[in-house]
């Protein structure tokens, strides 16, 4: 199932992609609680997609593909290194990513997103998959200059969680094994980033059972499980596309801010 949340006449729905992928079947509910189809189908061309969640919790895994350790001169961590980005930072699909007017180095980072289905609380790696809703593309947007500041001093915030800075989208694919998906990264049409998720180093369910031993995971929490290498700066005018194997592609532009 591909799940997408969207607009008609500005008023929001949830609903299935067809196989075709030019239809939605309207559904009353919601992913977590449960979806009902209405029997109303909508052409996606005449519709506006929006980000698949509302107000999640953003949680983050840094330098967990050992080639992006590299690239960034690390080593690689020996406890699983966490951020959080603030639910402000959500945009969907076509939505602009915008570049900060004080920004000097801003980077792209393709992530897969694990979207939580069901509370989770001292869950083992073997039960992750119980609390999983399904999985969505997501883009780790990062101003480097101010998380190199923040990271001198053992903190890691603004360089993360800027308004924008959590593109995701276009759909919550479920059923997926996340395992082994083809994950690539372009920009402008250029690919920056081509991996597997097979290179992660803790796999969804390690990540999944990280996080519930030390707080609960609700339904709708987001986590973005890291980047590969290759991430790289992107500048107004850009075009970033996030595509996962199973899932689709996640574009946003980049526009400057206007202050």
């Amino acid at each position: 199932m591909r799940i997408v949340r969207y607009a008609v006449s500005g008023v929001p729905h949830y609903g299935q992609l067809e196989s075709g992928g030019t239809g939605i079947a309207r559904c009353d509910g919601d992913p977590f609680t449960g979806l009902s189809p209405t029997g109303d189908i909508d052409e996606v061309d005449d519709v506006t997609l929006l980000a698949p969640l509302v107000g999640p919790r953003i949680f983050g895994f840094a330098y967990n593909y050992a080639a992006h350790v590299d690239e960034s001169d690390r080593e690689v961590p020996d406890v699983p290194v966490c951020f959080m980005k603030p639910s402000t930072a959500l945009i969907g699909p076509g939505q602009p990513i915008v570049y900060p007017a004080y920004g000097e180095l801003i980077h792209f980072e393709g992530e897969l997103v694990v979207v939580i289905g069901k509370e989770a609380r001292h869950v083992k790696p073997s039960e992750a998959g119980d609390h999983i809703l399904g999985y969505t593309c997501g883009n780790d947007v990062s101003d480097r200059v101010v998380q190199r500041r923040e990271s001198a001093y053992g903190t890691l915030l603004v360089g993360k969680g800027q308004d924008t800075f959590a593109p995701m989208g276009p759909v919550i694919a479920t059923g997926l094994d996340p395992s082994g998906l083809s994950l690539t990264t372009r920009v402008n049409g250029e690919v920056k980033q081509s991996a597997s998720t097979a290179d992660l180093l803790l796999q969804v369910p390690d990540l999944v059972s990280y996080l519930s031993r030390h707080m609960t995971l609700l339904p709708g929490d987001a986590i973005m499980t890291g980047t590969p290498s290759g991430v790289g700066p992107i500048r107004p005018g850009d075009e970033v596309e996030v595509e996962i194997e199973g899932i689709g592609v996640l574009r946003n532009p980049v526009v400057a801010e206007k202050v």
